[in-house]
């Protein structure tokens, strides 16, 4: 099994919400994998987007949380996932969150 990669946050965290991306193995179960573990863990998603990549064998899953102190913790498990490949904590995405999040407002 490969080792999970983890990356630093390139910009300075903003203290209310964190945002982490990651790359999955693309197949069913995997999502619910991820969001069981944000479950058990009484940790809320704020905003999930998800979409494949490399051909549809991966995807890459953005999820906008509650920055707390259960953060680190909840990251070294998602690390443990099998079908984790990559997790980064990408301060630097903020504004495409938030464009994103607009899109789905006018869209609804």
């Amino acid at each position: 099994m490969p080792k999970t990669e983890i990356i630093a946050a390139q910009e300075p965290k903003n203290m209310d919400t964190a945002i982490l991306r990651l790359t999955v193995n693309n197949h069913p179960g995997v999502m619910l994998q991820i969001c069981g573990l944000f479950a058990r863990r009484n940790f809320n998603l704020d905003g999930i987007f998800c979409t494949a990549i490399e051909q549809g064998e991966t995807s890459c899953i953005w999820l906008k949380v509650d920055e707390t102190d259960k953060l680190d913790q909840v990251i070294k498990q998602l690390v443990k996932l099998e079908d984790v490949l990559a997790v980064a904590e990408r301060g630097d995405a903020r504004r495409e969150i938030s464009e994103m999040e607009a899109m789905l407002v006018r869209c609804s």
